[in-house]
């Protein structure tokens, strides 16, 4: 499949998961909406669920430079098609958050920073990190475990999409439990707020990483010949 193809599959992917989810976030400030961080959760890990689900056999649902790059560590992507797909889904994570900054009340849209995960008090820098590495590295290995290893179970992009339901009930309140350093930047670059941006990147990317090496050389390590659908 061309890699004009997979591009537009990982850029519409990455769109629809970052309305989706900048939009709960927009959402669950509008008076007389109850839903929460329990509500955004289940947004986010529904919609990245059907993005994923929607797109793995185009482009093998990466919708995330962290995954992306876990992949290319990993071997299961080239350095090119990598720097096309991150390229793709910055440029959807964009115009999501732009959309949802046109369509939704601007009260709302500001008080919410558009969705801009940011770091409670008391949470450093280092903690930051440390937090969306480990929240990823769950994720990651819920790519490799559902859809890269040969075994997977067919449940397409639902694991992967459902790691997000715990991981932001887990780090919701502490970071904003990015995991993805597309969905933390579309609505900085819109609204403005870049604060603590390279939590989302160093820490996310440093928890892929460490999924691939475990799941590359030791979980699935005899079955390494095999080929995911990136």
């Amino acid at each position: 499949m061309s890699l004009y193809r997979r591009a537009a599959a990982e850029a519409f992917a990455t769109f629809g998961f970052v309305f989706i989810g900048c939009g709960a976030v927009v959402a669950a400030g509008l008076p007389n909406t109850n839903f929460g961080l329990l509500g955004i959760a289940f947004a986010h890990a529904i919609g990245l669920g059907v993005m994923v689900t929607l797109t793995m056999n185009i482009s093998g649902g990466h919708v995330n430079p962290a995954v992306t790059i876990g992949l290319l560590a990993g071997r299961r992507i080239g350095v090119r098609d990598a720097l096309v797909y991150i390229g793709a889904q910055v440029a959807g994570a964009i115009f999501a958050a732009w959309l949802v900054s046109t369509l939704m009340p601007p009260e709302a849209v500001s008080a919410a920073a558009l969705g801009t995960p940011q770091l409670q008090n008391g949470i450093t820098f280092t903690k930051g990190v440390a937090l969306e590495a480990v929240l990823t590295f769950f994720l990651m290995s819920a790519v490799y475990g559902s859809a890269v290893a040969p075994t997977a179970p067919k449940v397409g992009g639902f694991a992967i999409g459902l790691t997000l339901l715990f991981d932001i009930l887990v780090g919701g309140n502490l970071t904003g439990a990015a995991m993805n350093p597309a969905r933390a930047l579309g609505p900085a670059v819109v609204s403005g707020t870049f604060l603590g941006q390279a939590v989302y990147w160093i820490g996310p990317i440093l928890g892929a990483l460490v999924a691939t090496v475990l799941w590359e050389q030791v979980l699935i390590k005899k079955d390494s010949s095999a080929s995911t659908p990136a």
